[in-house]
């Protein structure tokens, strides 16, 4: 537990912090499977599960595969609403039996604990991701962060066993200030490390928008006064419930631009599948206007017209790509051009994380850069910025190619090649660009299923040694 002093923000930040408006926001949740097991589920979602799901779900719990044990269970009702009309969106909400029959995979995916200088922090590039909150409006069954959520223990590097903590605003803070201190002293590196300035900070969990206004100016006034230069703020709170995005929330922002003008501000949305903001007729169809464009929920378009009518916000879409929800070329389309078109750019999409039970939710690595780079055929270019990206343990890694004839005269390539490139190295930079080439395989989920067929490997993805102790020597005093 730590003892560190209590935060005691600056004179600017509480003059910020004055002009806060906290409204409730009630979201209507529907939480667990207990009601629609006892049959006491709201009128509005009987039905959602039918009586052999149900009965299924029922015959799992307390067992080891108990799906609630794996990832809890819980809605918003305008996400139901939303999901009545759309199967994608179904499966990304419902729990099912499938999630638990192979429960294979990593309880700390891509060893983020590695990185973790203090409790809540991860500090991986130049940029610090943080552990705000340890749960959200709704529950994506693929979470990438089921063991937050679930609030599991899991093994820290040092052999201890724990539930990952949340970030406090004193400890995050004093960590930022000491580590840019240090990188200055040394003329912009940092003397153990090798790390530049530690520049962006990424609000995550959960979801930070379930937070309070309040909380969340907290957070924004103390990271701007640590000297860090943007702030992104992650969250789905889009989909799961866009009222979020109201005028008490949009004011804040506005009041935090006006106090610190020169700090950067990311909204970094996830969208999974069109159905998410589009607007269904009764039929289940999209409404097309009489321009050729389709429109919006209203909701969702108030809400994203909230924060990108703001030019000093970034906007951003970023998703996986999970079996029946959006492996779809056309679903994406639909969605890259429309976000496009409402000025949210498309950042990245992912292949699925090797968390416990990704099995259930991965699509095949090349399957997936086939769905993406075919639903990017006749979008034009400002609607085609997002990369297919993998997070190895060593940092982000694009796949960058698929080569469907074979590589003759290359031992390995006699059915064709996949090409990965390092993005982003987790420790600092020098990776960046190199590449790993390996002969295809169409079933592969993760990076083991090229273990046997590698080819060319200067980005060492599978030469790679865990860092050793490596955030140590930055441990504040």
């Amino acid at each position: 537990m730590s003892n560190a002093k209590k935060y005691q923000p600056t004179a600017r930040e509480q003059a910020f912090l004055a002009t806060v408006e906290s409204p409730r926001y009630d979201r209507d949740n529907i939480n667990g499977l207990r009601l629609f097991f006892e049959g006491r589920a709201p009128d509005h979602v009987r039905g959602f599960y039918t009586e052999a799901e149900i009965g299924a779900l029922r015959e799992l719990k307390g067992t080891e595969r108990d799906v609630e044990a794996r990832m809890p269970v819980k809605m918003t009702k305008h996400y139901f609403e939303l999901a009545r009309q759309s199967a994608p969106l179904r499966t990304l909400v419902k729990a099912n039996p499938a999630e638990t029959l192979n429960l294979h995979g990593a309880e700390d995916p891509g060893y983020q604990m590695d990185y973790s200088p203090v409790e809540g922090l991860l500090h991986k590039y130049e940029m610090g991701l943080m552990y705000v909150v340890s749960t959200c409006s709704a529950h994506c069954r693929f979470c990438y962060r089921e063991e937050l959520i679930s609030r599991k223990e899991i093994e820290r590097q040092d052999g201890t066993v724990a539930k990952k903590g949340l970030a406090q605003i004193g400890e995050v803070t004093d960590y930022i200030r000491s580590h840019n201190q240090r990188v200055a002293d040394n003329g912009g590196r940092h003397p153990e490390s090798g790390r530049e300035k530690l520049r962006e900070i990424l609000l995550s969990g959960g979801d930070p928008m379930v937070m309070p206004n309040r909380k969340l100016a907290e957070w924004l006034g103390a990271l701007a006064e640590s000297g860090v230069e943007s702030i992104r703020i992650g969250t789905k709170e889009m989909a799961f419930f866009p009222d979020r995005f109201d005028d008490a929330f949009l004011s804040m922002l506005d009041r935090f631009h006006e106090s610190y003008p020169d700090v950067g501000l990311r909204m970094m949305l996830h969208f999974n599948h069109p159905d998410e903001f589009l607007a269904k007729d009764d039929e289940g169809n999209y409404i097309e206007e009489t321009s050729g464009v389709l429109r919006w929920h209203p909701k969702t378009q108030r809400a994203m017209e909230g924060v990108v009518s703001r030019g000093w916000i970034c906007v951003e879409n970023q998703s996986p790509i999970i079996k029946n929800i959006n492996d779809d070329s056309d679903a994406l389309r639909i969605m890259q051009r429309a976000l496009k078109r409402v000025g949210a750019e498309n950042h990245y999409f992912f292949c699925g994380r090797d968390i416990v039970a990704h099995k259930a939710f991965n699509v095949p690595i090349e399957t997936a850069w086939k769905i993406l780079n075919e639903s990017q055929k006749g979008l034009s270019g400002v609607e085609t910025h997002a990369r297919l990206s993998i997070t190895h343990y060593k940092g982000k890694t694009e796949v960058s190619a698929v080569t469907n004839e074979p590589m003759a005269g290359i031992a390995g390539g006699e059915n064709g090649i996949i090409i990965f490139k390092i993005l982003r190295n987790a420790a600092s930079a020098p990776d960046r660009g190199k590449v790993c080439i390996a002969g295809r395989n169409p079933e592969a989920i993760w990076f083991d299923g090229y273990a046997d067929r590698i080819l060319f490997d200067e980005a060492g993805l599978f030469d790679y040694d865990r860092v050793a102790a490596p955030v140590a020597a930055e441990q504040v005093s």
